[in-house]
């Protein structure tokens, strides 16, 4: 096992080499840079081209990308331009927002979706599989900027069961309980928005195994030997069906990289995906070539996760 992992780690490597060549060369190839259209008129085109020297930006691509991984390998991004810090605390900030929206969103992706995959596929064909199935196809159908609209009007600003917008409450004390409430206050609706559109993969994926399993020699063979139906699903059907929701998380990791860039956004919730946006709009390169790395790596790392997982839970793969 520790084997394989190791191997994995390292194969991600010339993976994440080539993910930020690219994203770098893209970036460079994009018109304007962070002193575009934001410079005092009254200053010389000659200082503003001084400046852009300086700054080593009319170096050559490849020459800019070498000290951009010289820097990263030591653990420097480098300089935001527009928010006047360097890369890498201005990314922890708003990394710590996102980490805790997509814990939650996964908390209620599996909450939700493994017990209506088990209901979907265990009474399929019968009333409550067409309700949970039509969902899913609706689901399927609508964007998640869509889904995350509705649910903000409708819960936000219809109910006000819950804020519209930041991550907490301000003037509250940090580490205190009524902090502590607040953030998980602000985390609920645009986690439980992620989660209603990412489950549906998730159900599906269930459902389908549950409902393919069953007419399986085995089951067969476990019900003519009178074995309680309890114990059929609990320990046959269902153990035998959540192969594939272990190979679907590093899928999931993926989806909540690219949701929560548009659900931050939306909510004004300040994490990671809003200040993707932000940055490509002013043209803070440098934020976005060390937002897309973390991107890929969180990507890579769920498609690990999910080998893992998988080995784990099926007993007759085990990875040498």
């Amino acid at each position: 096992m520790w084997k394989f992992i190791v191997r994995r780690l390292i194969i991600t490597m010339p993976q994440l080499v080539v993910l930020s060549l690219v994203v770098f060369i893209l970036a460079s190839m994009m018109p304007g840079d962070a002193l575009t259209g934001q410079i005092d008129p009254n200053i010389s085109p000659d200082a503003i081209q001084e400046q852009r020297e300086n700054l080593g930006w009319n170096n050559p691509w490849y020459v800019q990308y070498g000290d951009w991984v010289t820097g990263v390998a030591q653990g420097d991004f480098g300089q935001s331009y527009r928010f006047k810090m360097p890369v890498t605390d201005l990314i922890w900030d708003r990394m710590i927002n996102t980490f805790w929206l997509s814990l939650i969103s996964v908390f209620f992706i599996y909450a939700l979706g493994i017990p209506m995959g088990i209901i979907s596929g265990r009474w399929n064909d019968k009333l409550v599989d067409q309700l949970i199935t039509g969902y899913t196809y609706l689901g399927f159908a609508t964007p998640i900027f869509i889904f995350a609209l509705v649910t903000l009007w409708v819960f936000g600003f219809q109910f006000g069961w819950f804020p519209t917008g930041g991550s907490v409450a301000p003037g509250l004390e940090p580490g205190s309980i009524e902090y502590i409430l607040s953030k998980i206050h602000h985390l609920l609706l645009p986690g439980l928005s992620i989660a209603l559109i990412g489950l549906v993969g998730t159900v599906q994926y269930l459902r389908s195994e549950i409902v393919d399993t069953k007419q399986k020699d085995f089951i067969i063979t476990a019900r003519a030997k009178g074995a309680p139906e309890q114990r059929v699903y609990n320990r046959h059907i269902f153990r035998n069906s959540v192969l594939p929701i272990a190979a679907f998380f590093g899928y999931e990791i993926t989806m909540l990289i690219s949701g929560s860039i548009f659900v931050e956004q939306i909510y004004s919730y300040p994490g990671m995906g809003a200040l993707f946006l932000e940055s490509i709009s002013l043209r803070d390169y440098s934020v976005v070539t060390a937002l897309v790395l973390l991107f890929g790596l969180a990507a890579i790392i769920g498609a690990l996760l999910s080998d893992i997982i998988l080995s784990i839970v099926d007993p007759r793969i085990r990875i040498k």
